[in-house]
């Protein structure tokens, strides 16, 4: 199959369905924002796992990005052909188990802390605000009101859990690491 098809020459490409649609309509610039999320947790991973102090606290997270990769591309499907049932409650709850298990670890925020830090602190906050633009990405895509506990209304529940995740991963690393957090301070 090639890899190119010329079908999209004229700014249009294909939805999983086969509908034709504008290369800028909001479901492909929510799947598109989701897929660079995908990219960028992948070199977070990749750069992570060379990290001389990646193993043992590593590992476990890194299982974790995996499993939010294929996620990821589970939303990608459901926004690129129809919503469906590609998230559960239990995936949300999973997040929110990681997020409770980290935040155990790791002291008490007491104040905004920047974006900053270490590489792997760093690559942790960039994939947060690209989730938090992906999540509004997919608020733009998705017709109003949404269907209470469907699949669709835990894709987004799942995307805010996320973002928070990606934060806390990155205070809980820092952390690990022995590396102090810097705070905002209002100049």
């Amino acid at each position: 199959m090639a890899i190119y098809t010329k079908t999209g020459d004229k700014g249009e490409t294909s939805l999983a369905n086969g509908q034709r649609v504008k290369k800028n309509d909001a479901r492909i610039e929510a799947y598109g924002t989701v897929d660079e999320l995908n990219s960028w947790i992948g070199m977070l991973r990749a750069y992570s796992q060379a990290l001389p102090e990646g193993k043992g606290v590593w590992e476990s997270v890194d299982g974790q990005l995996a499993k939010v990769q294929n996620k990821l591309f589970n939303i990608g499907a459901s926004l690129s052909c129809a919503p469906g049932e590609w998230i559960s409650e239990a995936d949300v709850k999973e997040i929110e188990g990681w997020i409770d298990a980290m935040q155990a670890e790791t002291p008490a925020q007491r104040a905004f802390v920047l974006p900053s830090g270490s590489e792997t602190v760093a690559r942790c906050h960039v994939c947060r605000t690209i989730c938090r633009r992906a999540e509004r990405r997919m608020w733009e895509a998705y017709p109003q009101p949404l269907p209470e506990g469907k699949g669709v209304f835990w894709e987004l529940k799942y995307m805010n859990r996320l973002s928070d995740y990606l934060f806390v991963l990155a205070r809980f690393l820092g952390h690990k690491r022995g590396e102090n957090e810097e705070i905002w301070q209002k100049q």
